[in-house]
């Protein structure tokens, strides 16, 4: 926990608030999964995840998705040589630990689904050649919320491969306040490195020792189901409302992600707080909605609210 400690008090000297996003992309870290952080911009989603790369010493790349990128600008491609008369490879920005995929719903869902294979296998194959990439390796992607003009939705392929998708808000006033301050004064701190990539991989060994007794375990598969089966937990008026429920990802997921809830609280053991605390982020962008829900206002949240009142708790 000490180590979690300094990460969080290094990201502070750039970061005015937002406690829920640093804190999950501490869980990512921790679950080896990636995350998707969406909200509107000026909300400091790049600050944080580049002051997060930085407190761990880890490579980062940066990669601004815009609607005439190409998958070869983000896994790389073959250029020819002509001294050599041969092809050799330019490796891209996915080759990197920590990579921002910034604005990632700006481009098309071609350059989206290049991310796939680099997402869930951590690996890329360029022409007949396939690289394994570095450990520890995250995707940490922000997008616009997709209301807003020249937004596209990613595909539910590449949804599903994200750990958790976190709503950013505003900050409150008085934290809005010190920004403007710290700005106006230039009194930013420099992030420094406090810890390294073992010290990530002791932490996820800690974390994924974090007690989840048998009748919590049954817990998760239980809310994951009843985003398939809503009827059957009392919910027949959602039914229609849903057309996919989560996926078996998510069962995984949640099950990771709530040891990574109960460490980061110094638990040794996991509650059925800790998943109620993430049934959300790891939840939203894996239920589908229908064009009902659609149509009268039904949001995923809502759905999660309820299910998480339906299901019984151990």
């Amino acid at each position: 926990m000490e180590t979690i400690l300094k990460i969080k008090n290094e990201i502070k000297k750039v970061v005015v608030g937002q406690e829920k996003m640093v804190e999950s992309l501490l869980i990512g870290l921790i679950c080896q999964g990636h995350i998707l952080l969406e909200g509107a911009p000026g909300l400091a989603k790049t600050t944080t995840i580049n002051a997060l790369a930085q407190s761990l010493g880890l490579h980062f790349s940066r990669v601004q998705f815009t609607p005439d990128l190409l998958p070869s600008d983000i896994i790389g491609t073959q250029i020819y040589d002509p001294t050599t008369n041969n092809f050799k490879i330019k490796k891209g920005p996915v080759f990197t630990n920590l990579l921002l995929a910034d604005e990632i719903n700006r481009a098309p869902a071609k350059v989206q689904s290049a991310l796939l294979e680099v997402m869930q296998e951590k690996q890329v194959t360029i022409g007949d050649n396939t690289f394994k990439l570095d450990l520890p390796f995250l995707v940490m992607a922000t997008q616009n919320p997709v209301e807003q003009e020249g937004a596209y939705e990613l595909p539910e392929a590449q949804l599903d491969r994200f750990l958790m998708k976190v709503i950013v808000g505003y900050n409150t006033r008085d934290e809005e306040l010190e920004i403007a301050r710290r700005v106006s004064k230039n009194s930013f701190g420099k992030i420094e490195q406090v810890a390294t990539a073992k010290d990530l991989f002791r932490i996820r060994k800690e974390a994924m020792d974090v007690h989840l007794d048998k009748e919590v375990e049954k817990y998760i598969i239980e809310l994951i189901f009843a985003t398939r089966e809503p009827d059957r937990y009392g919910l027949s008026k959602y039914k229609d409302y849903i057309a996919y429920g989560a996926s078996p990802r998510a069962s995984i997921d949640m099950y990771k992600a709530s040891r990574a809830v109960a460490y980061l609280k110094g638990q040794d053991f996991v509650s059925p707080i800790e998943i109620a605390y993430i049934a959300k982020e790891v939840l939203r962008h894996r239920i589908i909605l229908s064009y009902e829900a659609q149509a009268e206002g039904i949001t995923q949240d809502m759905i999660i609210e309820k299910i998480l009142t339906a299901v019984p708790i151990p």
